[in-house]
């Protein structure tokens, strides 16, 4: 095979994949530990600091539709909850949906600061975190999870 100029040989490139293969499970494991946990500490900051966290709610976060209390109990639960799956690996496309959409609504709700000048930085975290939970949905969580063990246990075997 030539790739600009240079000629590899076909078994490099199948060594090449195959490696690359063998690293998916442990890199969808890391994957939905990382962006678990970046919202878990957020969720767990929630409901440490309750009294702070209304305050947040009602001065600084602008959640549509809802109301800051109500706003401020689904935040803090949704930042528990979905990571919790994601953690276990259990409804683990769930939890990167809702990952995802608790993402969204932060981003929606504190786009006053995340879209100003000077925040590309942290406006950029959350389009990562966007896309890890995005991956997370499409490929599933991969082998080391309770979703891909329960699978294996409901296949039939062989008669």
């Amino acid at each position: 095979m030539n790739l600009v100029g240079l000629a590899i040989p076909r078994a490099w490139l199948d060594a090449l994949a195959r490696g690359l293969d063998r690293l998916q499970p442990a890199f969808l494991l890391a994957t939905r530990l990382y962006v678990g946990w970046q919202f878990w500490k957020s969720g767990w900051i929630k409901v440490t600091n309750w009294p702070q966290t209304l305050d947040l709610f009602h001065d600084e976060y602008h959640v549509p539709l809802l109301p800051p209390d109500v706003a401020a109990c689904a935040g803090a639960f949704g930042e528990l909850f979905f990571p919790a799956l994601l953690f276990l690996g259990l409804f683990a496309r769930l939890g990167a949906l809702g990952g995802f959409a608790v993402n969204a609504l932060a981003v929606i709700s504190y786009s006053q600061v995340l879209l100003a000048e000077g925040f590309e930085a942290a406006l950029a975290q959350h389009v990562l975190w966007g896309f890890m939970f995005l991956l997370l949905a499409l490929f599933g969580p991969g082998p080391i999870a309770l979703d891909a063990w329960i699978a294996r246990r409901r296949r039939p075997g062989p008669l």
